[in-house]
C-alpha cells in the first residue's frame, strides 16, 4: 500500500490550523516518531539513514523510533520539509510515522 503523503501533509497543517490563539516559540527541536512494521526491519540502517540527513535518533521502546532534527523555524512549512524527508526515509527501512511533537 502507498503511503498518502497529503493526507499526512494535511494534517500537519491543520494542526497549525487549530493551534490559532496558542503561542509557540520561533524554533524548536521537532521530534519525529516512527513505529516498526516488520520485525526483521533493520534499525541500524535506518538510524544511520536519517543521521546522514542531520536527524539525531534514539529508540523509545522496543517499537518505536524518534527522529528529532533542529532548532528548526515552528512553522507548518518548515516541520512538514522535515516531516516529508524523515518519512520518506522510514519508509523505505519498513518503519510508518506516528506523528511529531515540539520538544520544549
Amino acid at each position: 500500500m502507498d503511503h498518502n503523503f497529503e493526507a499526512q501533509r494535511r494534517e500537519t497543517f491543520d494542526t497549525f490550523r487549530q493551534s490559532k490563539g496558542v503561542s509557540l516559540p520561533k524554533t524548536a527541536v521537532v521530534e519525529y516518531a516512527f513505529f516498526i512494521e516488520e520485525m526483521d526491519a533493520s534499525w541500524p540502517a535506518l538510524e544511520r539513514a536519517l543521521r546522514i540527513e542531520g536527524f539525531r535518533t534514539r529508540r523509545v521502546d522496543s517499537d518505536t523510533l524518534v527522529a528529532a532534527i533542529g532548532p528548526i523555524p515552528v512553522t507548518a512549512e518548515e516541520i512538514w520539509k522535515y516531516e516529508r524527508i524523515s518519512t520518506s526515509i522510514a519508509l523505505k527501512h519498513d518503519f510508518y510515522p506516528d506523528g511529531w511533537e515540539l520538544d520544549l
